[in-house]
């Protein structure tokens, strides 16, 4: 007799007409549990309901084979969740949306992207993105690896700052090489909770998935941090002190997702504001109610973690120029840092 846990069926399914919206392989340490609990830890604003409802119609499969939500998930295991309709980031439609082009030839674009906007169509958000603008504002813009129009490399929702922007095959595949060699110059500007200890330094260490917290990525260092994670290298220098926060600046040697975010939180540094990574508490200063009024306010002048990339540098696909972009710090985070430099003075002497 089978047990509930089970697979449902013998034979693979007939998933030929089915597309796939998401795609997860059990980690080598995956304990035993529910399939619907694992898809919620993994797939941003699910709903266990929702999930549940896609298990009851057919839509979660498990090594290619249709199971129920109390599937239990195992080491190895590929998850996969297919509908019969395309996912929605697939269906790009082009919008007339401003975006803040500083730069444009025949082969490239460089934008300043406007913190708030998603770079790409994904779950929850499958209009008002830069590639929904792109699109409208260029023709035939060419796919990256992931299906992508025009995106060579992207930045958080909430991040601001500079984008390059591939207009042909070419330069899309001379830009992508770049990034693979870490020869781009990409640098970012981060106010930071707490007094670094050092004026300069080097953060490393692979970034992966977080084992508790899937909408977090975070840094393994142990033996195994190759399996878990992929190697990443931050180099920060410290700009300004304003005694219980700092603002720094982080060139990238890699380009992980979150990595600026993930790596200042490892040395006990967390982004303002970020609140994914728990940025958004008072994690320096003082009990005092002014204080924390203080804080808060500067919370609501800068609704975002406190995070921009400035520079942007890279050799042209075509004239083999080097050219460097940089973006001025976006007002929230001037307002951000005024505040601050106000109460630095103020307080802390």
């Amino acid at each position: 007799m089978m047990e509930n846990n089970e697979i449902t069926g013998p034979e693979p399914a007939e998933n030929d007409d089915l597309h796939e919206h998401f795609r997860f392989v059990a980690d080598k340490g995956q304990q035993p549990l529910r399939v619907d609990k694992y898809l919620m830890n993994r797939v941003e604003n699910a709903t266990r309901s929702k999930i549940q409802k896609a298990a009851k119609e057919g839509n979660i499969f498990v090594n290619d084979v249709i199971v129920k939500s109390n599937y239990k998930v195992k080491p190895d295991d590929v998850v996969t969740v297919l509908f019969a309709h395309p996912p929605y980031e697939m269906l790009l439609t082009p919008e007339d949306i401003d975006i803040d082009i500083v730069y444009e030839d025949d082969d490239l674009l460089v934008v300043n992207k406007q913190p708030g906007m998603v770079v790409h169509p994904g779950h929850g958000n499958y209009s008002g993105t830069l590639i929904n603008a792109l699109i409208h504002h260029i023709d035939n813009l060419p796919n990256n690896s992931s299906n992508r129009p025009g995106l060579v490399h992207r930045i958080d929702k909430d991040t601001s700052g500079l984008l390059v922007v591939a207009k042909t095959e070419e330069a899309m595949t001379h830009l992508a090489k770049q990034f693979f060699n870490k020869s781009t110059e990409r640098e970012y500007v981060a106010l930071v909770w707490g007094n670094l200890d050092e004026e300069e330094g080097t953060i490393e260490g692979h970034i992966g998935r977080h084992p508790k917290n899937r909408l977090q990525n975070t840094v393994f260092k142990d033996e195994d941090a190759e399996e878990k994670g992929k190697a990443a290298v931050t180099h920060f220098k410290v700009l300004e002190r304003f005694g219980y926060v700092t603002l720094v600046s982080c060139r990238l040697e890699t380009g992980r997702t979150h990595q600026i975010r993930v790596h200042m939180k490892f040395i006990g540094h967390t982004l303002f504001n970020d609140e994914r990574y728990g940025g958004e508490k008072i994690l320096k200063g003082t009990t005092f109610t002014k204080y924390k009024q203080f804080v808060d306010n500067c919370f609501k002048v800068l609704p975002r973690q406190a995070l921009h990339a400035r520079t942007l540098g890279f050799v042209h696909p075509t004239t083999g120029e080097f050219m460097r972009f940089e973006s001025k710090i976006p007002q929230d985070i001037e307002d951000c840092l005024e505040k601050w430099r106000n109460y630095s003075k103020h307080v802390m002497e």
